[in-house]
């Protein structure tokens, strides 16, 4: 049985779609770069984060209706930590979720740990296709094994940095924190 590094061909309906474009140098960030008012978010308002993978950049809509930007942050610091437990670890950061109880999917970007290397994918969990109940606190175990083919055989492109800007992203952050 090939390990979570492998990759393998879609199969079917997957309960993720992937979408990404492929960049070439180091550098790995997630951060929020707006945050609504409090009446803003009373009305619906998002948060803007925005990930950075070596040359690619992408800013993305946080929907504020269940977790404030606190908990998008403290859910993606979990998630990269976990990177480190294992040489093939397999994770995920939150980029939107409304309550998971009455949500249809939930918007993230799945973390591929192999070797030295992280494989960032951009993905949508569709809460009807899992297998599990979604948990907020545990959302990597709903993530697939790193697929390159989709089910219409489609190229999935995805980004690439290593495990060291992943542990560079989390001591800076932890030091801008003190």
């Amino acid at each position: 049985m090939a390990g979570r590094c492998s990759t393998r061909k879609g199969r079917g309906l997957a309960p993720t779609t992937r979408t990404s474009t492929t960049s070439r140098n180091d550098a790995f960030s997630i951060r929020v770069v707006s945050v609504p008012s409090p009446s803003e978010v009373a009305m619906g308002g998002s948060a803007v984060g925005r990930i950075t993978v070596r040359d690619f950049q992408d800013d993305f809509l946080m929907d504020l209706t269940y977790w404030s930007v606190e908990q998008y942050e403290a859910s993606w610091v979990r998630a990269l930590q976990l990177l480190e437990t294992s040489n093939d670890a397999t994770s995920c950061l939150i980029s939107s979720m409304t309550d998971p109880a009455s949500s249809n999917f939930v918007f993230c970007w799945p973390l591929y740990r192999c070797g030295d290397v992280v494989y960032i994918q951009n993905s949508i969990i569709f809460m009807d296709q899992l297998t599990e109940q979604f948990n907020p606190d545990d959302p990597w175990r709903s993530v697939e094994q790193r697929s390159t083919i989709d089910e219409d055989g489609h190229v999935i492109s995805e980004w690439q940095t290593s495990i060291d800007e992943v542990r560079n992203f989390l001591l800076n952050r932890s030091a801008q924190r003190q």
